[in-house]
This record gives C-alpha cells, structure tokens and sequence, in this order.
C-alpha cells in the first residue's frame, strides 16, 4: 500500500508541473500578442488611428471654384459672380436622417416634395458625398440654420459664389452653367477628378465652349467640431484657385440694341468684322433668363421654353438652319464669273416664269424684269436670270465657291451648338439621300433653294469676304494675343494714305500677290474685278431706284451701306396662290418665307459685315433690311470707340 502511494507522488507533480509548463507558455503567447498588438497600435498604425481620431475631431469639406469672368470688347462683364449661401449634408455625419430632415423641414419649411427627392438622392449615391440642400439660400434662412446647427448634426453652411449674367441679350451668346450630372462626368475627365458637391458646368455657348479653363481649381475648408458635429474654430481654408477669365470680341451695347430691334420676333442677328472676323455681335430671339438654369429652373418654366412656338432655347445664329435664298446670288454671279461661263454684260430676258422640261420655274416678279444684265439682275433679284445661270455653271461649281467663301462648313473653333448647314452638289445627294442630281435642282441652287441650308454666321462670314477684297478670314468671339490679328486692316490703310486712293471702292483693284506676300493673306478669288463687280451690285441694291432694299438707305455717306434682299421658301406656292397674288401677310404664319438680309458698310471704306434672319418675315426688304439699316447706324456710331480700343484688344484679363 506505501508502496503504491510513494510511486503515484512522483506522476502527479510531474503531471503538475507539466500543466504549469503550458498555462505559462499560454500566458507568455496572451500577453506577447498583447504587447505586440499594443505596438502595432501604438506605432505601426498610429498613423491610421490618428486620422481616424481627427476624422471625429475635424470636419473638411471641398469648395466647388469660383469661374472666370467673361466680358465684352469694352471690359463690361457679360458672366460674372455673386455671394450665395447654400446648406450641403453629409449623410455619414448625420446619426438619425430622419429627424435630421423634420428638423430642417420647420426651420426652412422645406416641401415633403423636396424630402422625398433628397432621400432618393441620398440612397443613390455614397454616404459620405455630401447633397445639396439648397444652393441659394435667402440671408434669414442662412442664419437660422447657423442659430440652430448645434441640432442638426451632419449639416453643412456654405458661404459660395453662382454665376449670374447681367443681360439677357447674350444668353445663346455665352450660354449658361447648371449643376454638374452625370453625362458631364461621363464625357469630362476633368471634371471627374475634382468631385465636388454643388459644382456648376457650362452648359450651352461660351460657358460650355471654355469649361475647362474658366471653371478653376477646387479649395477646401477645415474646422474643428466638437461632439454634437457643431464647429469650434477653422483650423484651414484653401479657396482654391479662380479659373481663368476671358475678354471677347463682342460690344455689349451693340448686342443689346441688336437683340432689341428683333425681340418681337424670331429670329437672329450677327456683325463682323471684315479683316481681322471678330464678332461684334451674335444675338438670337427670343430669348431666355440664363439665370433661371444656375439654381435649378422649375418644371413650369422648362415646359415653356420646350413648348415656345420659335423655340427660345436654339441659338438661330449658329444652329438655324435656312435656304439662304437670294443672298447666294452673289456668289453665284461671282462663280459664274471666276469659271468664265458669264460675262457681267450676259443678258437674260425675264419675262416672269420658264419652262424648263415641262416644270416651271417662276421669277418673283409675276409680269418679270424684262432684259437684264448681271449688275441689274442683282440689284433687282431677278430669278429668271439666276436661273439660266446656274444651268450654265453647274451645281459643283457653284458648291465649290461657296465653300470657299465660308457655307457648308462651321466658322467657329469648339463652339459645341454650331451646325455645318449644307452646300449641296452631285455627290452629296448620291452620298445622302442616295439618288442622282437632276438639273432642274441646278435652277433651285441658282437662287437659293433646293437643298440650300445655311446658318446666318455663315451669311456674315460670307458677306465679310466678299467686303474685305475677297480674302479669307477666321470668325472669333474671343480675343487672343495674335499680333498679326489687325495687320490686313492696316495694310489696306497704310497703301490708302500712301497711294492717296481708296482701295477699297468697288472700280479700285487690290494687288494680290503683294498682299499675300506680306500678310500670307489667303485670296478666294482668281480676279479681283470679279469680286469689286458683286460689291457694286450690291451698292445698286441698296442706293440705286429699282434695288430691292432701295427704302431702307441711307443718304449720309458716312453710313451708307451695299447689300443684297433674301427670301427663302418655307412651304411652295401653289398656282393658285401665284395667280391670285397673295401676300406673304395672307397665309398662315408658319407657311410664309423667311426673311434675309446681307450687308457691309460703310460702302466707302468698308470695316463691318450683318447678316439678318426673320423666321417666316415675308420678305428680305420689308422685314430684315429695316432692321439691318438701324443696326448698321448704331455699329458706325461706335466704330471710332472701337478703334480706339483695338490697341489693348489682345490684352489679358
């Protein structure tokens, strides 16, 4: 029996000593990985927990960039900036959404309509990107939600800038911006690495045109909080940086008497430059409260503008397309001429309509003009003789030159609404609407009709052209720092004083070559008399008895301007019509012509160029030269200004 009990005592402190072993091997293992995690903490990752613990501590939230300013010609801001007061939540700061919007609903008495949307919002995107509650909060409101921001706990108050645009004649002009979406996103890289709540975007026109750079670059603020989110003191700010501002080619005040003259109707108005092709004014009617889209426009208001019978929202100078009617048929002499298949003495007798194949084509003028020669056949539109020719030139030489002297093709660099029109020929109708061109659409083209369409900038680029010797320009709004952008101007004024000749009358010849040498200027003509000869006519349009747009000239030498009367057909006339001669004012209003009208002044020395379109006016000399002639007073009036100030024109803002 002892001897059983010795030899078990020896087993058990074995036993004993073996789970001691373990339990303190265990015990050892426990608090290394103590330890060691307590490093990890401590050292490893207290960079992380650092942040984590400032996260709680300080708040920082992106500030969308203030955008550059746009300004006319003479330095008047056209898009400018204002003080707003906005109020953005961030979802993940808020513990309870839903009281959170109770709260904000009797403090900003926000609509259940109006929830419900930023709960929509909310759930569509991530909770720490904040949403905008409102983005033009009223001064009253702003303070109310400063006085109570201790209760509303992920709630932000901003202190930010919105465009605004002092008039309403440069909306198609400049365009306007609205919030950010997600097909701007889509389409902008830039615009997807700034990411910042409550951003706005160029839209349409100039502010779409030159996003990228005007929009700037994002700042940021930071604050200290304590534990209810409410702030203690701003630890940082960084404004970010003001985008870049423009100065433009546009006068203001001649935007805005333009767009007054044509406010009553549909339809638009451009001015250029002959020699350098700046753009004095683009205006377009109606038109709209840019405005309205940078806080959000209402439903009702964008239901008014979509359903608008001329439709406000289009920019008719660069996206309207028209027949240019009559208008072409200056080029279409002038064609004629460089291809040597007429002669400015070829006769043609008018005598009201020919039959061409069994289709009759119809001059404007029932009984006709009787025998006319280029010169008169432009003074006074005569169809018939554009008729004859243009068999006689043939389409593709007629599209030929008019590509060259700016239709068929856009005018101006990344303006994004701009539309190419159409200049057809042979090919183009087999290559489009598959089928063979046929000559009686030859007589078509002849006066403007047919598969025609042309934007009234095109007309003004044109017409400028035409005006400025012949030589090809650039259309542009904004000013650059090109040095050479006035030297063509002030060549032909240096030969003037030297030669003591105006060299720009139509019977005086520029020297090509010379000019090209000089100023790498390039000509779209192969005889300058071809091109003084259609600028004459175009004289005798205006201030000669019989011109069609002889009732809007001027007598004053210093204001007298040469231009050429449009209609383009909307809806043909019957025979019917034709025989009962009914007037353009008898039939229904979206089945009359429109109304065109070119020009350059003054007729003395040249320096401008318009071109005017009233969507279903009637008639070129009754609608749109009237309103041409009081635009070209107000443009003459203000040319010595503009002179004055051309030496700093390339300046930057």
């Amino acid at each position: 029996m002892n001897r059983l009990t010795t030899s078990a005592g020896p087993a058990k402190t074995k036993m004993i000593s073996r789970r001691m072993f373990i339990l303190s091997v265990a015990k050892i293992v426990v608090f290394t990985g103590i330890f060691g995690r307590l490093i990890s903490l401590q050292i490893n990752e207290s960079s992380k927990y650092r942040t984590l613990s400032d996260k709680n501590r300080f708040r920082e939230w992106k500030l969308a960039p203030q955008r550059g300013i746009i300004k006319d010609y003479f330095n008047k801001e056209i898009a400018s900036n204002e003080k707003v007061y906005q109020l953005h939540i961030t979802p993940e700061n808020s513990s309870n959404l839903v009281k959170l919007f109770s709260r904000l609903k009797s403090i900003l008495n926000l609509s259940d309509k109006k929830i419900s949307y930023l709960k929509r919002k909310i759930a569509k995107q991530k909770p720490w990107e904040p949403i905008i509650v409102s983005d033009n909060l009223s001064w009253s409101d702003f303070s109310r939600i400063n006085l109570f921001l201790h209760e509303l706990q992920g709630v932000e108050p901003i202190v930010s800038v919105a465009r605004v645009y002092p008039d309403k004649s440069t909306s198609h002009l400049v365009g306007y911006v609205s919030q950010i979406s997600a097909k701007d996103l889509k389409r902008n890289e830039y615009l997807r690495e700034m990411s910042v709540t409550g951003i706005a975007v160029g839209k349409t026109g100039l502010e779409s045109m030159l996003d990228k750079n005007i929009i700037g670059e994002v700042g940021f603020q930071r604050y200290e909080v304590n534990a209810f989110g409410k702030r203690i003191r701003q630890i940082q700010i960084d404004k970010g940086q003001t985008g870049k501002s423009y100065k433009t080619t546009i006068d203001l005040e001649i935007q805005k008497f333009a767009s007054k003259q044509i406010e009553n109707v549909s339809g638009a108005v451009c001015v250029m430059d002959i020699f350098n092709g700046d753009i004095i004014a683009m205006t377009s009617s109606p038109t709209y409260d840019p405005n309205a889209f940078v806080h959000g426009i209402s439903n009702t208001e964008w239901k008014y503008l979509l359903d608008h019978r001329d439709k406000p929202l289009i920019n008719k100078a660069v996206s309207g397309l028209y027949p240019p009617g009559s208008t072409i048929k200056t080029i279409v002499a002038l064609s004629a001429l460089e291809n040597n298949v007429a002669k400015t003495s070829t006769k043609v007798n008018c005598k009201g309509v020919i039959d061409f194949y069994g289709e009759k084509f119809h001059c404007w003028k029932k009984k006709g003009h009787g025998l006319m020669d280029m010169r008169s056949a432009i003074q006074r539109s005569c169809d018939v003789y554009f008729y004859e020719i243009a068999r006689r030139l043939g389409v593709d030489r007629l599209s030929i030159t008019a590509k060259k002297f700016g239709l068929g093709k856009k005018t101006l660099e990344g303006y994004s609404e701009e539309k190419s029109g159409v200049v057809p020929n042979t090919a183009w109708k087999k290559k489009f609407i598959g089928q063979n061109w046929y000559l009686g659409e030859t007589l078509h083209s002849g006066i403007g009709q047919g598969y025609f369409q042309s934007t009234p900038i095109q007309l003004c680029l044109m017409t400028a052209q035409l005006a400025n010797g012949g030589y090809e320009i650039e259309p542009k709004i904004i000013l650059n720092d090109n040095k050479n952008r006035n030297l063509l101007k002030e060549y032909l004024a240096s030969l003037k004083q030297s030669n003591n000749e105006d060299l720009t009358k139509p019977d005086q010849k520029l020297t090509a070559n010379l000019m090209v040498s000089q100023l790498l200027a390039k000509p779209l003509f192969r005889n300058q008399e071809n091109i003084n000869f259609i600028k004459d006519a175009m004289f005798a349009s205006t201030n000669e008895p019989g011109g069609t747009s002889y009732r809007s000239r001027f007598t004053s030498k210093k204001f007298m301007f040469a231009g050429k009367t449009g209609s383009s057909q909307v809806i043909k006339f019957t025979e019917a019509q034709r025989e009962a001669e009914v007037k353009q004012n008898e039939i229904d209003y979206n089945e009359r012509d429109h109304a065109l009208f070119i020009a350059f002044a003054p007729v003395s020395n040249p320096k401008y160029a318009i071109s005017v379109i009233v969507e279903h006016g009637g008639s070129g000399s009754s609608a749109a030269a009237p309103v041409a002639q009081k635009i070209i007073k107000k443009v003459i009036e203000r040319d010595e200004m503009r002179s004055k100030n051309y030496n700093l024109s390339s300046e930057e803002i």
